[in-house]
């Protein structure tokens, strides 16, 4: 197994055991007061929202509609990245009458998780077969979870994240005259540093090519990541192309996106990244590991996939540098056009309202049937 692999911090498990019974007694300790005709109130499964990460930022959004409510809550609203709540909890809300619905994101699988696996996506599973509807973030998840949590008996539907394209994520007026400039975004642990290395390698070849680029790195970077990747800017001669910006927050994304003239993602089966709509609202053309769930997301007008094999194994597979440059020397001779597409993707396909209404449409179906 790969030693660069994502792996819990010592001590981590017995903390989110120490949750998930906090969050198994409160569930049972916890009365619905109010009646099921009244207004949705969520109880997000012990999930909050915040500004790190995909988890954080869907609560974030979600509650702007639908408040957390600790007590007095009539829908269960669960993420698969953060099962907080046993089997038992969740029995009791199904006994209880209260709908159960769950957010289902990415696995766990070899390819990027050191630790137990197989006993992390039974953890998983445990909502997934017992939920009354399930969103799939995309396609690719659905796939996914029905490989490694058990084929699903029970309804749901796919269901895109999503962003405000109309008051938030909105393209920059007019860019400077200034070199091409490519953008990676996001939490950056240090079993992902290879995004950050293999946009930088990408860059080097890009500008062998003869394009005058660089590339933007935004978002909190693990210190081992950071260091790695400012020394291979160093060692390619880049160090004055390439910037780390550091940590941002939901009220601040939108200026980042603005800055950058395209999007890099070379994450390798990325379920369905909040960064890559982000940029597409933003007007940018996407350049991406033709992987997972994100060819979905940016169709066949709005950027440039490279081809990467599908494996489940301990084998994260990166685009090399040379199709990395080549792509960045098209997606630069295509911007407008690419980014144009990528805004009207992200306006037609993402738009929060959307999004919105369909969580609201399923919360009232699946309360009218309990009355």
């Amino acid at each position: 197994m790969n030693d660069s692999l994502r792996r819990e911090p010592p001590g981590k498990g017995l903390l989110r055991a120490g949750w998930r019974a906090a969050q198994t007694a409160g569930v049972l300790a916890s009365t619905l007061t109010a009646g099921r005709r009244g207004p949705i109130r969520l109880f997000y499964g012990g999930a909050h929202g915040g500004d790190l990460g995909g988890p954080q930022v869907k609560i974030k959004r979600l509650s702007e509609f639908f408040p957390t409510s600790r007590w007095q809550y009539n829908v269960a609203y669960l993420l698969s990245n953060a099962p907080y709540l046993s089997a038992v909890a969740i029995d009791w809300l199904k006994m209880r009458r209260i709908p159960v619905v769950l957010n289902q994101n990415g696995v766990f699988y070899p390819g990027w998780f050191g630790g137990d696996w197989r006993k992390m996506n039974g953890f998983m599973a445990t909502a997934y077969h017992r939920a009354d509807y399930v969103f799939w973030q995309s396609d690719f998840c659905r796939r996914a979870a029905d490989r490694f949590l058990g084929r699903r008996e029970g309804p749901g539907g796919i269901l895109f994240n999503a962003i405000d394209t109309q008051h938030r994520f909105r393209p920059a007026g007019v860019h400077p005259d200034h070199p091409f400039t490519f953008l990676l975004t996001g939490r950056i642990d240090a079993h992902m540093a290879y995004r950050v290395e293999s946009s930088i390698a990408g860059l080097r070849a890009a500008r062998d090519a003869g394009l005058d680029c660089r590339l933007l790195v935004a978002g909190w970077i693990a210190d081992s990541a950071l260091t790695a990747s400012r020394q291979l800017a160093d060692r390619l001669a880049l160090s004055a192309q390439v910037d780390f910006c550091g940590p941002y927050t939901q009220a601040t994304a939108p200026a980042i996106y603005q800055s950058a003239d395209a999007y890099v993602m070379t994450k390798y089966l990325d379920p369905c990244p909040n960064t890559v709509l982000e940029a597409m609202a933003c007007g940018l053309p996407v350049l991406y590991s033709a992987s997972g769930g994100v060819p979905e997301q940016v169709g066949p007008e709005a950027g440039i996939g490279l081809a990467v094999p599908e494996s489940w194994d301990d084998t994260m597979h990166t685009p090399s540098p040379e199709a990395i440059g080549a792509g960045m020397v098209e997606v630069a001779r295509l911007s407008k056009a690419m980014g144009l597409a990528a805004r009207r993707r992200a306006e037609a396909e993402f738009e929060i309202t959307h999004w919105i209404d369909r969580h609201r449409e399923v919360f009232r179906q699946l309360l009218d049937t309990r009355r």
